[in-house]
């Protein structure tokens, strides 16, 4: 998964896969060194990036200002700059990509 120190060193750039209009909103794995997301909501009028920084802020534990956009706004290829540290915020998307996977298997 692609994490780079933000210029400032006070955080990281997270690369997302996005996928407006899924069936449920969430994480579906890592496709190409990009957390692939997906929210419900349509990539229309800014609806879908909202939706991934909440989903984003949720998945990591994280205040929603803590979780902003960084580019690719009309893209599916985006960058989101998480106000912590790489390490925390890989430690926290693994774990939480195996809770899911182990929900999966017991379904």
């Amino acid at each position: 998964m692609r994490l780079d120190p933000t210029p400032d060193g006070r955080g990281c750039l997270l690369a997302v896969r996005a996928q407006p209009g899924a069936r449920r909103d969430g994480a579906t794995g890592i496709r190409n060194g990009s957390l692939a997301l997906g929210v419900t909501s349509p990539a229309e009028d800014g609806r879908a990036n909202a939706d991934l920084e909440r989903l984003l802020a949720e998945i990591l534990g994280l205040r929603k200002s803590q979780v902003r956009l960084h580019s690719g706004e009309r893209s599916r290829e985006k960058r989101f700059r998480i106000e912590a540290d790489a390490g925390t915020v890989r430690a926290r998307i693994e774990a939480h990509l195996e809770r899911q996977a182990r929900r999966k298997a017991r379904a």
